[in-house]
């Protein structure tokens, strides 16, 4: 092939000119955004999460389950997810400030999680009936009995057991990367209202105003 040389050399700036534009250009961007401090509050957002959500995180990733939700509100124009009670207001870089790799989801199989916490407290979902959701599984999402331990009741049932789900004389107890688990989905809000956040809404010229 003639002048391969300055074909592939071609090929290859074109390449880096196009990484540089998309990496480089997104740091300069949003590399130096920092969570923001509500005076009025007296702490930052979004908040850090706990050590014990930041453990589930990890447990959500291994379980491949951004492979079926998202933790992405979109705008009202790009799809109904404020209708849906998803989200109050869009999702915004500033929302994952705090995650080393926020996990955004590819598909939406079933619902956002980005205000799981949110809803989960709103309909009054606490941490022991969301465990044995994951246990039983539901329509959509299959069932993760793994994360559980079968054993057999000698003398007093442990405080962790799954209640009305284990046979007779039988108990379920969660797993640790059980309880980080459900520990990182009720950590999961973004419901501080950031200026950015806050769709655009073009100025119009008074009608019938006196020039």
């Amino acid at each position: 092939m003639k002048n391969g040389f300055l074909f592939f050399f071609g090929l290859f700036f074109v390449l880096a000119l196009s990484w540089a534009g998309l990496v480089l250009g997104s740091q300069a961007q949003m590399g130096d955004l920092s969570p923001h401090y509500d005076d009025l509050e007296g702490k930052s957002f979004p908040e850090r999460a706990s050590g014990l959500a930041s453990r589930g995180q990890l447990v959500y990733q291994d379980l491949g389950c951004a492979a079926c939700h998202t933790q992405q509100v979109r705008r009202p124009e790009y799809g109904s997810d404020k209708e849906r009670n998803w989200g109050s207001r869009q999702s915004v870089a500033r929302d994952y400030v705090q995650q080393a790799r926020p996990l955004l989801g590819s598909s939406r199989i079933g619902p956002d999680l980005a205000n799981f916490g949110m809803r989960a407290k709103e309909d009054g979902v606490d941490a022991a009936s969301l465990l044995v959701s994951l246990y039983n599984g539901s329509e959509g999402m299959p069932a993760y009995r793994f994360l559980f331990e079968e054993r057999k009741i000698i003398g007093e049932s442990s405080p962790k057991g799954l209640q009305g789900v284990a046979a007779p004389g039988y108990e379920l107890v969660p797993t640790e990367r059980a309880e980080t688990l459900v520990a990182y989905l009720l950590s999961l809000k973004q419901t501080y209202e950031f200026s950015e956040a806050r769709p655009f809404e073009p100025v119009h010229a008074n009608e019938g105003a006196h020039e």
